[in-house]
């Protein structure tokens, strides 16, 4: 296992290395659970590898420069799916992949709440997003286009499948903002700042909207504890707020 990882590292995969013996070891680890083998050989590698530096995602965080890149989506011309993705995820938080894994199923029209399930978050903990009237009317415009069923945001060639990991970096690119400049994840970082900067919001209710420390019990996401009331009224703040930008 050892030398199959330093392959990789050699390569400069650090990152790759790093998530193979984790796989790895979640393989041995059920394995020694159904009798097949008698431990898991990768857990003494941990810190037999190059630990990789920590990613930082470009981000847009002058107001100014959100509100061009607002306006640029509205002008861009692009698969609707792709067209959808790109105007509703600067105002709901989610990481890329939420984004485009969502399904019509997880949305609760009568609450305004889109429910990700565990197993497509990064921590396997069920997160609620609640959702702006402008958010709201842009999913309904979105279903009229695509239908009711299936992936929210849909590929180009199949809607059995959801759209590409690279699809909104690669619009961005196409309406000219280089990858120092905005990335689909940083979109995540330009809410957190700004709303932070703000000074009228709880820091951990921002923590919540971006799943940071989230609750293991979908039970606990309403609670006043969990900042449910705050983070309504935060998500509906932040669309008039780009609204007032662009």
């Amino acid at each position: 296992m050892l030398a199959a990882l330093k392959k990789l590292e050699a390569k400069g995969n650090l990152e790759t290395a790093k998530k193979c013996r984790s796989f790895a070891s979640r393989v041995f680890r059920y394995g020694a659970a159904l009798g097949q083998c008698q431990t898991d050989p990768t857990s003494i590698l941990q810190g037999a590898l190059v630990t990789p530096k920590a990613r930082h995602y470009a981000a847009i965080l002058e107001p100014e420069k959100l509100g061009g890149l607002l306006r640029a989506i509205d002008d861009f011309e692009c698969y609707p799916a792709t067209k959808f993705a790109l105007k509703i995820a600067p105002h709901v938080f989610v990481r890329p992949g939420e984004l485009r894994h969502g399904e019509w199923n997880e949305i609760d029209w009568d609450k305004a709440i889109w429910t990700i399930p565990e197993g497509k978050m990064k921590a396997r903990r069920t997160h609620v997003v609640p959702l702006s009237r402008q958010v709201l009317d842009l999913f309904r415009e979105l279903r009229s286009i695509t239908g009711s069923k299936g992936y929210i945001f849909p590929a180009f060639h199949t809607s059995q499948r959801p759209m590409s990991e690279n699809t909104i970096n690669a619009a961005f690119r196409r309406m000219g903002f280089t990858k120092d400049e905005v990335t689909a994840h940083g979109l995540r970082s330009t809410a957190s700042t700004m709303l932070n900067e703000s000074g009228l919001w709880h820091p951990d209710a921002i923590e919540r909207a971006l799943a940071h420390g989230d609750s293991n019990a979908i039970r606990g996401v309403y609670n006043r504890g969990n900042y449910w009331d705050e983070r309504v009224k935060m998500a509906q703040w932040w669309s008039d707020y780009l609204d007032g930008l662009k």
